[in-house]
């Protein structure tokens, strides 16, 4: 490692990690300190406010120009407030999270009998979701099921930061594991004893596969369809979508068609061309919802 490498190494440990990790528990303590309504209603007018005018807005405008080529200017503009009215408001609903449960008045939860189903085999269920409406609230996802399970997350470079969003994910049932060698052979001991996982997937993979999302090749994380074939699991989709406010509707689908073709490539593919095109089919419907900040497919 070159001196320059160092330096900045250091000056991230000791100034910018503490200083943006300070700002993050701020604003934590802030939001927790407000009623729940009144923390997503201000998260929302915030980032809503001021989230347009910042230079990320650029990647969400050509994301969504490319997804949406028939849409017009405004039409692209008014996605992106609300998009941003979202995560503001995902931001300030963070602290509330474990006041929340799922069947409660917050939480509504629909088709839990497709989930239930994947739950009375031997076999593992693997639950998928993505990053729309307020995602945290898909950690209840064990809740709702009433068992234990286990999420492997994408731990955010600066470690304060990961340690404030293990405490608000204090609400999830079983165990989170940070992305990477060791949580992977976690998760697959975890999947062979019979245990059952929920994932996000619908962020890039540099190393993933090129599967279809909105007409282009995404890199796409294969492990959903390679545990799927390896311990035939069912995959089941959960959309968590806001309906008003602080307000959300939880819904467990039937589980997919998993192909059973012998060609384990190909199979692959096909699994993770279906979960596509199911992640699609909702941000569609729900646009604003999506985190369209994603650098989800190559320049």
């Amino acid at each position: 490692m070159d001196k320059n490498s160092q330096i900045y190494k250091m000056r991230q440990k000791y100034i910018s990690h503490p200083l943006q990790g300070f700002g993050a528990y701020l604003a934590y303590w802030m939001f927790a300190l407000l009623p729940i309504d009144v923390a997503s209603n201000f998260g929302g007018w915030l980032l809503r406010t001021l989230g347009p005018k910042v230079g990320q807005t650029k990647k969400a405008r050509n994301n969504l120009i490319a997804a949406f080529p028939e849409k017009s200017a405004d039409e692209i503009q008014q996605i992106i407030i609300g998009m941003w009215d979202n995560l503001g408001r995902s931001l300030g609903e963070i602290p509330h999270l474990h006041k929340m449960r799922p069947g409660g008045p917050r939480i509504e939860v629909v088709g839990i009998e497709n989930g239930r189903l994947a739950e009375n085999g031997e076999n593992p269920g693997l639950y998928f979701s993505g990053h729309i409406g307020n995602w945290e609230v898909a950690m209840s996802i064990p809740t709702a099921l009433d068992r234990d399970m286990m999420c492997v997350y994408r731990a955010p470079d600066n470690p304060w930061v990961d340690n404030l969003f293990i405490r608000a994910r204090k609400m999830f049932r079983g165990e989170l594991v940070k992305k990477g060698p060791d949580g992977a052979r976690k998760l697959t001991r975890f999947l062979k004893e019979g245990g059952s996982a929920c994932m996000l997937v619908d962020q890039k993979m540099a190393d993933g596969i090129a599967v279809p999302f909105f007409g282009r090749d995404a890199m796409t994380a294969p492990a959903l369809a390679q545990f799927s074939i390896k311990y035939d699991a069912p995959v089941i989709p959960v959309r968590v979508e806001r309906l008003n406010g602080a307000h959300f509707r939880m819904t467990f689908y039937p589980a997919l068609d998993v192909p059973k073709t012998g060609d384990r490539h190909a199979d692959i593919l096909a699994i993770m061309t279906e979960v596509n095109a199911v992640m699609e089919s909702w941000i569609r419907e729900r646009p604003e919802q999506w985190l369209w900040l994603h650098r989800r497919w190559p320049k």
